[in-house]
């Protein structure tokens, strides 16, 4: 008897020590409660798009977006649409021939503009969707034409010929320069002479087109799962703000990602601004 309550005593204390063991991250729901994972995942099922931001170099973030695309995968199977900010428009053709296996990773990898960490953080996803036959939508703007934007204003791009103008939304360009996440940019501070009006458009451009791809390629009963920074889609703004200008009845779930000294608890500050939000430890390593 005494053995056997020894050893519930052992049992204990390792249990004990697993649970006070420190989270690399937790999930909060826009009121700053925690939740579970499965309790995002219902919700998330239920959206026509779903942003989620992330912080480029989080392995946390990257692991949790390979996640969700597998268990929404589980559960919609061909209704699943993936797209991210990572691949340009004018690098659909090429992103849809490696899908498509008709030429080899080599040349798309030599060719497609991939950012420095996509190995180790976007490759897992893009192969995830080669493998299941999930289409996958390049919808940043060419970065190019946001240097045109940030140089000459939105009226730059009506330069541009009919064939280019196919790889950005149609002209004119909804902006509201009151929206804080433009806004802000216009007072950011060490940035001098360079911050001008045109600095918040070539953000701007981004969002836009971003959501005029994610429209263009989502269809009712579909659920489209767009990877992008944070601050693409924080406080509902940037490309959330564009998405809902096209259809104001679009059910929208944001995710997005931060990291905090104590993941215990989600700050004020940092609460209330997506409807979920992956709240990782300062101290987590990054990919790049």
């Amino acid at each position: 008897m005494k053995k056997f309550q020894l050893l519930l005593v052992l049992l204990f204390f390792v249990f004990a020590a697993f649970k006070s063991d420190k989270p690399a991250y937790s999930l909060f729901n826009k009121e700053g409660k925690a939740v579970k994972y499965s309790k995002m995942l219902k919700e998330v099922q239920k959206a026509d798009v779903v942003l989620f931001g992330e912080l480029h170099y989080n392995p946390i973030s990257h692991w949790l977006q390979l996640e969700l695309t597998k268990d929404l995968f589980e559960l919609e199977e061909d209704k699943l649409v993936l797209g991210a900010e990572m691949f340009e428009t004018d690098n659909q053709v090429i992103l849809n021939e490696y899908l498509d296996s008709l030429i080899s990773e080599k040349n798309f990898e030599a060719e497609a503009r991939l950012w420095p960490n996509y190995k180790t953080d976007y490759k897992p996803l893009l192969e995830f969707a080669r493998e299941n036959k999930l289409n996958f939508v390049a919808s940043n703007v060419p970065r190019r034409y946001a240097s045109i934007v940030n140089s000459k204003g939105f009226e730059g791009l009506e330069e541009l010929s009919d064939e280019a103008k196919l790889l950005i939304p149609p002209l004119p360009i909804n902006y509201d320069a009151e929206l804080n996440c433009y806004k802000s940019m216009m007072e950011m501070e060490g940035m001098g002479s360079h911050v001008t009006e045109n600095f918040p458009k070539a953000q701007a451009i981004k969002d836009a087109t971003m959501a005029h791809f994610i429209m263009k390629n989502w269809s009712k009963g579909k659920l489209l799962l767009h990877y992008h920074g944070s601050y693409h889609s924080d406080n509902f703004e940037s490309i959330y703000w564009h998405l809902k200008q096209q259809n104001s009845k679009l059910k929208i779930v944001t995710i997005t990602s931060l990291s905090q000294d104590d993941v215990s608890e989600l700050s004020e500050e940092n609460s209330g601004i997506a409807d979920y939000t992956i709240c990782v430890d300062d101290d987590m390593t990054k990919t790049q």
